[in-house]
């Protein structure tokens, strides 16, 4: 059986980037906010407070993760066009997890707020002009990243906790 942590495999970096494999891991950023309402369409309050997966995040903490993580994403980019080579400050996401808001099965905010900022985020990444995807920007805990690299990463991540939802509803049945 699969490692029910990654549903869809760890995160690898493309070899190669393309300006068509840019297209489409763009494309994925946009569809995230969509895929993941469809995901969660029609769960109650205790589907949407059952963990994914023994010991892992509830299905509201995974929805609520992805606009948390994702906003951090964003501000990474932002922070890559308009610095030289920025140190990122990273976030402790498991504590995030931990808050009231993100205990809560009250998860319509978060997907609206995924929304508008996948929104905004995607327009600023059709944008970008191709010499500038090489950005540098440093993560202290992952090393140096690039834009590219980074775009590579939050397609797969957005993939990667909506198949947390559809696998667990395939398990049981929802």
């Amino acid at each position: 059986m699969s490692d029910p942590r990654y549903p869809i495999g760890r995160f690898r970096p493309p070899t190669a980037m393309t300006p068509e494999l840019r297209a489409e891991l763009i494309a994925q950023i946009e569809e995230a906010p969509k895929r993941l309402r469809e995901a969660v369409h029609g769960l109650g309050r205790e589907q949407l407070l059952t963990p994914y997966r023994d010991g892992g995040w509830t299905v509201a903490q995974v929805v609520h993760h992805l606009p948390d993580s994702h906003l951090n994403a964003y501000c990474r980019f932002r922070l890559a066009l308009t610095e030289d080579d920025p140190t990122i400050r990273p976030y402790d996401e498991v504590r995030w997890a931990e808050l009231p808001d993100a205990l809560s099965p009250d998860i319509e905010m978060s997907l609206l707020l995924l929304e508008a900022l996948h929104g905004r985020w995607v327009s600023l990444l059709r944008q970008i002009p191709s010499e500038a995807w090489a950005r540098p920007f440093q993560h202290p805990e992952r090393g140096p990243m690039t834009l590219d690299r980074n775009l590579a990463l939050y397609a797969w991540h957005g993939r990667h906790h909506v198949a947390h939802i559809v696998r667990l509803r395939e398990e049981r049945g929802w």
